[in-house]
């Protein structure tokens, strides 16, 4: 059986130390994702000739994925990459960690590019990404495998793709698919860009609800355009049965079906990158719920992971065995 059936972008991240001053150089907004071209990219990557870079797959929803793989869950993904370096590397990556793929994932379209995305890390651990969809913002319809879905126990998306007509509709279908085979669905909004600019999609992708939704606490602000929490988390609950809100250092809050909130309280550690936290909290969630966590307990182990990731460069652990390792150690 699938635990978790996950469609999102695929894409390959390269991780580079910048100053501050360098993002006000560009003009790029500190700590947010915008989407570029890949003349865009190239011409940041030659601005940062001679920094060390890093490189490993990504994509929000891949990264949840991939750490509920980690967490004990069976899971397999659908996307979309193109017949080059950073496609075949986010497959292999993938594949080994035993994450099932869509059997249609690779493009094979002429001089089609991989997704990739340019990550600066400020010394204050804060994110900048730049981010090339490449042959990804093409995803459509036809690569969601609907008997695999509807075996799965839970539907996740990250609301990236709202940024793709295509894309949408994909996540459109999907959801829909769910809701008619009692599959469970899990949306993330995943960046205050996506509730500014394509929130009319998030809405299409969000249909008549959810069952779990996670966000931080900013695009929750964004959300429901005010300053006040409980405000934004009131219109968030008529959204989703469970409301799982990250507020950086000090914890998440999490709302159960029955409209129980709880803060959980975060742990003191020195963070490093910031890159993936909200993901990894997304997939230990997923998988502790899945193993019958309550949304309290999950929220509790989420945060824990969370605050573990951070500690070191890259959005996701090394391999799946560090997963089950930090799983073990979790008391």
């Amino acid at each position: 059986m699938t635990h978790i059936f996950g469609l999102g972008n695929a894409i390959v991240d390269v991780e580079v130390d910048v100053e501050d001053s360098f993002l006000d150089e560009q003009n790029l907004p500190k700590g947010q994702m915008i989407l570029v071209d890949s003349q865009q990219v190239s011409a940041l990557t030659a601005a940062l000739e001679g920094s060390k870079m890093q490189r490993c797959s990504g994509g929000s929803a891949a990264n949840t994925i991939f750490a509920a793989q980690g967490f004990g869950l069976q899971t397999s993904y659908t996307c979309k990459v193109a017949d080059d370096i950073n496609g075949r590397y986010f497959l292999d990556e993938m594949g080994a960690a035993g994450i099932r793929l869509n059997a249609n994932c690779m493009s094979t379209e002429a001089g089609a590019s991989s997704g990739q995305c340019l990550v600066m890390i400020s010394r204050d651990a804060q994110r900048t990404m730049c981010t090339d969809l490449g042959i990804s913002a093409s995803l459509t319809a036809e690569a969601i495998e609907e008997s695999a879905l509807a075996k799965a126990e839970v539907f996740y998306v990250e609301g990236y793709l709202s940024s793709s007509e295509n894309a949408t509709e994909a996540a459109e279908l999907a959801h829909a698919l769910a809701q008619a085979n009692q599959v469970r669905t899990a949306v993330s909004l995943s960046d205050i860009s996506m509730v500014t600019i394509f929130k009319a999609n998030l809405q299409r992708i969000l249909g008549n609800g959810v069952q779990s939704l996670f966000c931080n606490e900013e695009e929750a602000l964004a959300w429901a355009a005010t300053d006040r929490l409980d405000i934004a988390i009131s219109e968030l609950k008529d959204i989703a049965e469970e409301v799982y809100v990250t507020v950086g250092a000090k914890g998440s809050v999490v709302i159960d079906k029955q409209g129980q909130q709880l803060e959980s309280p975060g742990l003191a550690v020195q963070p490093v990158d910031t890159n993936g936290a909200g993901d990894i909290f997304a997939g230990a969630c997923l998988a502790a719920r899945c193993q019958g966590a309550t949304p309290a307990e999950a929220t509790k182990f989420a945060n824990h992971a969370a605050a573990h990731l951070i500690t070191q460069y890259g959005a996701r652990l090394k391999t799946p065995q560090d997963y089950a390792e930090l799983k073990s150690a979790y008391t």
